[in-house]
């Protein structure tokens, strides 16, 4: 992480996972709203080797954009009050996103090798909600890191309002899409390309 963008590379991580993570929901992508477990199924097995591919796929996405966050979070510096809370904010988040990826990793595999069993709504739906709550955790800290950094204040904000509002829709529904999280996370992630941070030893702007 070095030059006049460190969180580049973190940042390009966080993006190409969130992007895997999107072509990989994609196949079959219209199971998801159908009521109806019969027609799911069928759908699912008339397009069985994308669905399959793609499981293994969004598996990728949901290991690669943790990691980009944890590299972010070493990026960030520790000299100075404001920029050691960021960095134990930006640890905190990526922390929560590594704790729950395997969850989530689990539930792909269950989903390519069970097809009946994901359309039938079978097994218990705990991980993925252990899996969405550490996501609302994350966006929280990631909100925290990113409003005690000199960034445009739009991102920060944008990361730490969105945590109520998914757990507000997790809690009600006891269940939310997860898309919802990686918009944020890879809207993240394409700002930390694009963010020109101070030499190190620079003063940092407040």
């Amino acid at each position: 992480m070095s030059g006049n963008h460190p969180y580049r590379r973190a940042g390009a991580v966080v993006v190409a996972g969130t992007v895997v993570w999107f072509v990989g929901i994609s196949p079959v992508s219209r199971v998801y709203i159908t009521p109806d477990n019969a027609e799911r199924l069928r759908m699912l097995q008339a397009g069985q080797r994308g669905w399959i591919t793609g499981q293994h796929l969004a598996a990728v996405g949901t290991v690669a954009v943790p990691v980009g966050f944890a590299a972010f979070a070493r990026a960030v510096p520790d000299k100075g009050v404001s920029a050691g809370q960021a960095k134990k904010w930006a640890f905190a988040a990526a922390g929560a996103l590594l704790a729950g990826a395997p969850l989530f990793v689990s539930s792909l595999a269950r989903r390519a090798a069970d097809m009946e069993g994901f359309a039938y709504r079978r097994g218990s739906n705990a991980p993925f909600m252990a899996y969405s709550g550490l996501h609302v955790v994350a966006l929280a800290a990631l909100g925290g890191s990113l409003l005690s950094l000199p960034a445009k204040k739009w991102i920060g904000v944008t990361a730490a309002a969105s945590a109520p509002i998914y757990g507000a829709i997790l809690v009600a529904k006891k269940d939310i899409p997860p898309f919802l999280f990686y918009l944020v996370e890879g809207t993240t992630g394409a700002y930390l390309m694009a963010w020109e941070e101070p030499n190190a030893e620079e003063p940092r702007a407040a």
